[in-house]
C-alpha cells in the first residue's frame, strides 16, 4: 500500500447489511467511491471541479477482493490511492479495514472523457499534476 493515502471513517449502519447480518458485497465499491472523493479532495480537487472542466471519470472496471466480514455498525476505515495513471486512464486502489484489520482491498479504473462527447481524452498537464500528486499524508 502507498504511504500516502486518504482516508474516511465510516459506521455500517443496518441498512448496508444483508440477511446475515454483514455487509452486503456490493456496498464496498461504495465504499471505494467515498475513499476516492476523500482522495480528490486530498489532491486538492473535487468531481464537480473536474465536471466544471468539460471531464468525466466514468469507471471502466472494478475489482474487490474480500477477506472478512463487516458487520453492523462496525467502525470502518477506507483508504484510497493512486496506483497508476496513464495517458486516458487512471486507476485507484482501495482498502476497507476495521481496527487496522483488512476487510477488503481492490480498485477502480477510471477513463477521462469529454463531457461534450463522452469520448476518452488524455490528461490535460494541469489536471495530470494533481493526480499524480500526492495525497497529504495519513496519520496511522
Amino acid at each position: 500500500m502507498s504511504e500516502s493515502y486518504a482516508k474516511v471513517s465510516y459506521r455500517v449502519p443496518y441498512a448496508d447489511t444483508d440477511q446475515m447480518g454483514v455487509v452486503y458485497y456490493g456496498n464496498y465499491l461504495t465504499y471505494f467511491e467515498r475513499a476516492r472523493n476523500e482522495l480528490l479532495r486530498d489532491l486538492g480537487l473535487t468531481y464537480h471541479e473536474i465536471e466544471q472542466r468539460g471531464f468525466g471519470l466514468p469507471v471502466l472496471s472494478a475489482h474487490v477482493d474480500y477477506k472478512s466480514p463487516a458487520r453492523y455498525d462496525d467502525v470502518l476505515e477506507i483508504r484510497g490511492w493512486v496506483s497508476n495513471r496513464r495517458a486516458v486512464r487512471v486507476q485507484i486502489n482501495c482498502a476497507v479495514f476495521r481496527d487496522e484489520q483488512l476487510l477488503a482491498e481492490g480498485h477502480t479504473v477510471h477513463a477521462l472523457v469529454d463531457l461534450a462527447s463522452l469520448r476518452p481524452t488524455r490528461f490535460p498537464a494541469e489536471l495530470a499534476a494533481v493526480i499524480d500528486r500526492e495525497p497529504a499524508p495519513a496519520s496511522l
